[in-house]
């Protein structure tokens, strides 16, 4: 079989190291690709926005399989472009389609879905630019923290976490009057904080039947503690202890199963990954947020947890063909620590060298913004690359991941020292 897997992050060198252990697996290509997934493919200097040119090259390299990594394609629609093209009639794409892909590019679309099919989370109202007046007073509503959402795509960088009414009016007026995230914040969802602990559930599903995937925590904050600016994720943990038997069992009857069903009886073409962004409220899921792909850096420690043949999944959900088979999981732990250029997620500098990775022993190393520069790796992002350890326990996963974090040197690294030690094992 031949695949190619769309992205440049440590999302898609994962899928990308998942795959190449397929004897299925043929030739892998993955575009752009960085700097890790040449070690286990073949990358290609494309633009993966530009579909006819995703097309041309898949014909041309009898491609069978092409897995999305990131949102935007999905949101622009790539599913409905390969569907509706006929000379792609034979090529399987994992993803879901553009209409489907709105349970992640819009947040106005998604609470109206939760709403409709009575699946739990956090009480909402959405405004747009000419209603700044009534989010001000919906504002007034709540108490304290005070959530402010961008509607639409964002780079994880589009929720504001306010403690005060007058930083969540700031905020509201950033997003609505003064266009912060573009297009993006047109229209903002305001909602109730919800006060407990967030974790993320994955589901792979061919629009009817799906399997759960290893649950895992996110560490979204730049800081220690969980302070500072939202990221794209400095740190996961899989398995977590307060997603025990019990929970997880409320979250696939009230939150899984429901949204599969929805997606089927709402007719929308839905193939591929879903991410549940939950938080345990004591000890009821409530849903975040969707994302319509797999999380980074929740791949990094859900994936090598999976004992299944991957690639054969991603085919038979891409083929629409039962999904009998079990997932089977490593009951190790998996750490991911991410190194970030200095002044991510605001300002930071490309093109630093990056030594010491071929000292690393016994840790996952995936690559998300670097680069080969006369063959040397070097940074080419804010986040940089993931070190993922495995053990018996968190603390033996962490130990390996921070031990091969000291090994890794470049100009202005940053990395959290607390990935999981808020919780225990």
């Amino acid at each position: 079989m031949n695949v190619l897997v769309l992205g440049s992050g440590g999302r898609e060198h994962t899928i990308a190291w998942k795959v190449s252990k397929s004897k299925a697996l043929d030739k892998l290509f993955v575009a752009p690709g960085n700097a890790g997934t040449e070690r286990v493919a073949s990358n290609v200097d494309m633009n993966i926005q530009d579909f006819q040119q995703v097309k041309n090259f898949v014909l041309s390299q009898n491609i069978n399989l092409v897995i999305v990594g990131p949102e935007q394609p999905l949101v622009d629609g790539i599913v409905d472009y390969f569907i509706n093209d006929g000379d792609l009639h034979d090529v399987k794409i994992l993803g879901p389609s553009k209409k489907a892909a709105l349970l992640e590019g819009s947040k106005e679309y998604a609470k109206y879905f939760m709403k409709k099919y009575n699946i739990p989370t956090a009480a909402s109202a959405s405004f747009n630019k000419n209603e700044f007046e009534k989010g001000r007073a919906f504002l007034k509503t709540l108490k304290p923290p005070y959530v402010i959402k961008a509607d639409g795509l964002a780079a994880g960088k589009g929720v504001v976490i306010s403690e005060t009414y007058d930083e969540a009016e700031a905020a509201l007026k950033e997003m609505l009057i003064d266009s912060k995230f573009g297009e993006a914040s047109e229209i903002v969802v305001i909602e109730e904080f919800l006060d407990g602990i967030e974790c993320s559930v994955f589901a792979l599903t061919n629009g009817r039947d799906y399997q759960i995937l290893p649950v895992a925590k996110d560490y979204k904050r730049i800081g220690e503690r969980d302070t500072g600016l939202n990221t794209g994720g400095m740190g996961c943990v899989s398995p977590v202890n307060f997603a025990d038997q019990e929970f997880m069992g409320k979250v696939e009857n009230r939150i899984v199963k429901p949204t599969i069903e929805a997606i089927y009886k709402e007719k929308l073409n839905y193939t591929g990954f879903l991410f549940f962004g939950l938080m345990n409220v004591a000890g009821d899921p409530y849903v975040v947020e969707y994302n319509v792909r797999l999380g980074d850096p929740e791949a990094q420690v859900v994936l090598p947890r999976i004992h299944n043949d991957f690639l054969q999944l991603c085919y038979n959900a891409a083929s629409k063909k039962d999904l009998t088979e079990r997932i089977s999981i490593n009951p190790d732990y998996a750490l991911a620590v991410i190194a970030a250029s200095g002044g991510y997620p605001q300002k930071y500098e490309k093109g630093k060298h990056i030594k010491g990775l071929q000292d690393i022993e016994d840790v996952l190393v995936f690559h998300a913004g670097t680069k080969m520069q006369n063959n040397e790796v070097i940074t080419n992002g804010g986040r940089v690359l993931a070190l993922t350890g495995m053990g018996k326990s968190i603390r033996q996963a962490g130990k390996k991941a921070y031990d091969a974090m000291d090994k890794v040197i470049f100009d202005k690294k940053y990395y959290r020292i607390d990935i999981g030690k808020d919780i225990t094992d």
